[in-house]
Formats: structure tokens, C-alpha cells, sequence
């Protein structure tokens, strides 16, 4: 028994070992890509032969790409879809999971029948609306599009604040606490892990998303996102030159989703112990 043990801890540590090796290579591909000094799309070897900084400076130095406005766009977009997103889920999903109402389950059926659909099926008359509105091509355009749906993804949000007892509600309306209060003073400080899922993910979807944002805006250069302006590096007549600059540019891209992760990790972390301690 000791030996079949030994053996299936070994067995599942080499297959860890190679997974986790398969799932580093391409991100260790692309960030030595990045400091390569051989200009080109393909080399036919993994490690480069000369090392350079100049793929991150002239990111941001040069007159063809405007990748430092780029980002700037980028992160307004995606730090106000996140705050609206986050706001309009966390509302959505307390009201349907406390209040009843008339026409509650249809509503509940209707979005989760709507939620089937993928969102890129609406992009079409999502920009034309937006362009009878006279805001496309535009940021404003870009975090309506982001948070305008958010509240339809309560179910996850709902289900959490089903597990809070409403006993606690009722015992702090006895208080005199008003609806408001309870939600922003009890409900919330419990559900520090559904906060920070959905900040996140709120986050990541208007910051890596390239069909709508290309969509809507056209060829209004100035407010491309980082995704529309790393695809246009990939256009036959600049990939050649501008490829490690795309690598270079990928990189910079993640940093801001993992320091946000690293950041709240702690919180997700910590909500999720605080949660088991009081179950």
C-alpha cells in the first residue's frame, strides 16, 4: 500500500511538472520575444541571440503606433466598466435575492434565456444605436457597451447572497437599519469573495476585448484600445518590424490583471476563511 502511495504521488508530481512546463513555454516565448534584438515574426530558435529594451521604448516612442494613449484608453474604460459593472451586478443580485416582486421569475428566466446568446450577436445594432446617439467611436460609447449589460449576470452574485441568512436582515431592520443600510453595512462586508470575482472579471472583459471595441470604433485612431493596436501590429505590412514590439506590448498588457489579482487575492483569500470560520 506505502508503495502504490509512493508511486501515484510520483506519478501525479511528473504529470504536474509537465503541465505546468507546457503552460510556462508560451508566456516564456513571448517574454523573451519581447527583449529579442532580431527584428522578424519567426526565428527558428527559442532563445534569442541577442537581448534588447528598445522593443519597450519604442512602444512608446513611436509615431505609428500610439501605444501609450492606447493603454491610457484602455485602463479609463476598463477601471469605469468595472466600478459600473461591479454596482450594477452586486444591485441586481441583492434585490432578486431579497425582495419579491411581481414578475421576478420571468425576469430571471428571460435574462438567463438572454444569457445563452453570445454578446457579439448584438454588435451590429449596438453600433447603430450608439451612432443615432451620436457617441460611436468614442470611450464613452466603448463603457456603455461594457457595463450596459452587467446587471444580467447576477446569478452567481444571487446565489451567494441566498446563502446569508436573513435572519441578519431582520435583525438589523429591528435596529432601525433601512434596506440600504443592511445591504451596505452586512450583506456586502460578507461577500468580499463575489466583490472581488466580479471586479475581476468586470476588469478583464473590456480590457482584452478586441470584436466590440473594433467595431465601434472604426477608424478613429486616437481612441483605439491596446487589443485593436496590437492587432494592427500583426498587419502584413508591419509584422515583420513590429513584431517584437507586439510581444513587448502583450507583456505589458498583463501586468495590470496580475497586480490587480495579486492585490486582491487577499481578499478573495480572506472573505472566502472569514466565510468558513462563521459557517
Amino acid at each position: 500500500m506505502k508503495v502504490k502511495r509512493t508511486i501515484d504521488t510520483i506519478v501525479s508530481h511528473v504529470a504536474l511538472a509537465i503541465l505546468s512546463v507546457i503552460w510556462i513555454m508560451p508566456i516564456l516565448w513571448v517574454v523573451l520575444t519581447s527583449f529579442r534584438a532580431e527584428a522578424g515574426s519567426f526565428t527558428p530558435y527559442f532563445w534569442p541571440k541577442g537581448f534588447t529594451i528598445d522593443n519597450y521604448v519604442n512602444l512608446f516612442t513611436d509615431k505609428q503606433f500610439y501605444f501609450g494613449r492606447w493603454f491610457a484608453n484602455t485602463f479609463f474604460v476598463a477601471i469605469c466598466s468595472c466600478a459600473i459593472s461591479t454596482v450594477f451586478a452586486l444591485s441586481t443580485a441583492y434585490c432578486l435575492s431579497r425582495l419579491r416582486f411581481k414578475f421576478r421569475k420571468p425576469f430571471m428566466n428571460m435574462a438567463l434565456v438572454l444569457g445563452m446568446f453570445p454578446g457579439f450577436m448584438s454588435m451590429i445594432a449596438i453600433y447603430y444605436i450608439l451612432k443615432g446617439f451620436g457617441i460611436s467611436q468614442s470611450l464613452l460609447a466603448l463603457i456603455l457597451v461594457y457595463s450596459g449589460g452587467a446587471g444580467l449576470g447576477f446569478y452567481i452574485l444571487k446565489g451567494f447572497f441566498d446563502t446569508i441568512p436573513k435572519t441578519l436582515d431582520e435583525s438589523a431592520m429591528l435596529d432601525g437599519a433601512t434596506k440600504f443600510q443592511v445591504f451596505y453595512r452586512i450583506v456586502l462586508p460578507l461577500s468580499k469573495p463575489m466583490i472581488t470575482y466580479t471586479a475581476l472579471t468586470s476588469f478583464m472583459g473590456p480590457w482584452v476585448d478586441y470584436i466590440f471595441a473594433s467595431v465601434i470604433m472604426g477608424d478613429n485612431y486616437d481612441n483605439y484600445t491596446v487589443a485593436i493596436g496590437l492587432a494592427k501590429m500583426l498587419d502584413r505590412e508591419f509584422i515583420n518590424y513590429y513584431y517584437t514590439r507586439f510581444a513587448a506590448g502583450s507583456v505589458l498588457v498583463s501586468i495590470p490583471i496580475a497586480l490587480i489579482f495579486v492585490v486582491m487575492q487577499r481578499f478573495y483569500v480572506g472573505g472566502v476563511a472569514d466565510g468558513a470560520v462563521k459557517g
